[in-house]
């Protein structure tokens, strides 16, 4: 086993975390898909389970591949990559594909995918550039920021109009790095103000022409959550969801044995955590938690450990970003909050998801190599043979 981690570079704890979440995936997609499969894919039982499983080894694959990859990489291609990112933003709101009145997908050379995936990644990585550059004497914060937010409020804005959940995780996730980079905190604040503001007039005016038929679903989905009526179509996400976890008991109904997987709508993707509760109980769901606080907390140490501003600030955003999504998952499962359309990190059915929230791992597990101290930095550095870049110390606190 020791031979093995030492093949995969990085922190052992979390290749350790993400192998057994997604083993866990790839059991409860099976668990939640092979009816449907059966009923649609002409009786083949295990066609969505093993889409499945190539996109997790896909994943994994890219996973390795970046930990292997210095993340001095990362600091020159920011810029264009954010850039690329933005653009394909874009295009996908004027060409990409309809499904539920949004514009989510794009399709390039016959390939489908998500573009907010890529987009918070890129932004991430950017944000990371541009705060660890607030470190040098010759710069202003408020230049910091102005940067900062003029990326934030392009992708969030782009991602908003098709995934409003995803606009605000990927919001959250960039002011928290924003405001632990120092970034002054009434300014932080009058974002926050401004965007609320503007938020608003955005949907007055869009419930007012009634041009954009997802403003509707959000606020469908906000009141039946604050005032849920029994058999009403609207809840029947939230309902169904909170019988699968009640089903589930202490120790559940074992693998392969849910019921509501065949009642509740997405369980092999939104709704994911509550078959996972039903099948393994209350136990298997504190377990997946455990996992995840876990894989935070070994990012946590990274970030402590790091002697570099920009590689402590990409842990920091990128891990963020995974834990956000995670969490609220979790509680649309069990009903804490409003019904979103938000997967669940190494676990849920997805292709472009699985692939960028694995290789983001992947970055951070590069990332723990020069952190760790288990590796001399001159190996590293040759098998990428990467040029040292500008950057500053990190001073944590």
């Amino acid at each position: 086993m020791k031979k093995f981690f030492e093949l995969l570079k990085g922190d052992s704890v979390i290749w350790t975390m993400v192998i057994l979440l997604s083993g866990i995936g790839i059991v409860e997609v099976y668990s939640a898909t092979s009816m449907l499969a059966y009923k649609y894919q002409d009786g083949h039982t295990t066609y969505y389970f093993l889409r499945h499983l190539m996109f997790v080894c896909i994943g994994l694959i890219l996973m390795f591949c970046a930990s292997r990859i210095s993340y001095k990489y990362y600091f020159k291609i920011a810029t264009p990559a954010l850039c690329m990112a933005v653009f394909f933003l874009i295009l996908t709101l004027m060409t990409g594909r309809d499904t539920n009145d949004a514009r989510r997908w794009l399709s390039l050379f016959g390939i489908r995918f998500q573009t907010s995936d890529p987009a918070k990644l890129a932004l991430m990585i950017y944000l990371a550039k541009v705060i660890s550059s607030s470190q040098n004497a010759g710069v202003k914060m408020i230049d910091v920021f102005k940067k900062c937010m003029i990326a934030i409020v392009l992708v969030c804005g782009l991602v908003l109009p098709a995934n409003f959940s995803t606009a605000f995780l990927i919001g959250v996730a960039s002011l928290t790095v924003l405001f632990i980079g120092r970034i002054n905190y009434k300014w932080l604040l009058g974002s926050i103000a401004g965007a609320v503001l503007a938020f608003g007039m955005f949907v007055g005016v869009m419930l007012a022409t009634g041009t954009h038929s997802r403003v509707g679903t959000w606020s469908k989905r906000i009141e039946t959550f604050f005032n849920p009526k029994e058999n009403s179509s609207a809840d029947f996400q939230a309902q169904q969801s909170k019988i699968a976890i009640a089903l589930g008991d202490v120790f559940g109904k074992g693998p392969g044995n849910s019921t509501q997987r065949n009642i509740l709508p997405h369980p092999y993707s939104d709704f994911i955590y509550a078959i996972i509760v039903e099948e393994g109980g209350l136990v298997a769901g504190t377990v997946v938690i455990v996992f995840y606080l876990v894989f935070f907390y070994r990012c946590i140490l990274i970030i402590k450990n790091s002697e570099r501003a920009f590689p402590a600030f990409i842990v920091l955003g990128l891990s963020l970003n995974i834990m956000l999504q995670a969490v609220a998952n979790m509680l649309v499962a069990v009903n804490i909050t409003p019904v979103t359309g938000q997967p669940l990190p190494f676990v849920s059915m997805g292709g472009t998801a699985s692939i960028f929230t694995l290789f983001s791992v992947g970055i951070i597990l590069n990332i723990s190599r020069y952190t760790g101290k288990k590796e001399p930095v001159e190996e590293i550095e040759k098998e990428s043979e990467v040029e040292e870049v500008t950057d500053y110390p990190f001073i944590a606190g």
